[in-house]
């Protein structure tokens, strides 16, 4: 597996690009690509892991695994921001 940092995603149209680390040309990126559980999505500067296929139009990055930078904080993030989503729901 590659990595690299998401240059842009946008959620409306379902797809963006990915900088792979080493390399200078953008790696398109499908939602469908995205191996996550709920809602599929990636944010600009987040890194990931991936693996890469030559695509029609070029290069695709699959298999898109986004990668917790700090793994003791990401346990200590996700709460917060899980209460957020049921204040945000139940309003």
């Amino acid at each position: 597996m590659l990595s690299g940092k998401v240059k842009w995603f946008n959620n409306a149209k379902g797809y963006g690009f990915i900088l792979a680390d080493g390399r200078d040309e953008d790696l398109f990126a499908h939602y469908s690509a995205i191996q996550m559980d709920g809602y599929k999505t990636l944010k600009a500067g987040q890194p990931v892991s991936f693996e890469i296929l030559q695509g029609p139009k070029g290069l695709h990055a699959v298999n898109i695994q986004p990668v917790n930078a700090n793994a003791s904080t990401s346990s200590a993030q996700t709460a917060p921001s899980s209460e957020v989503e049921n204040l945000t729901a139940e309003a």
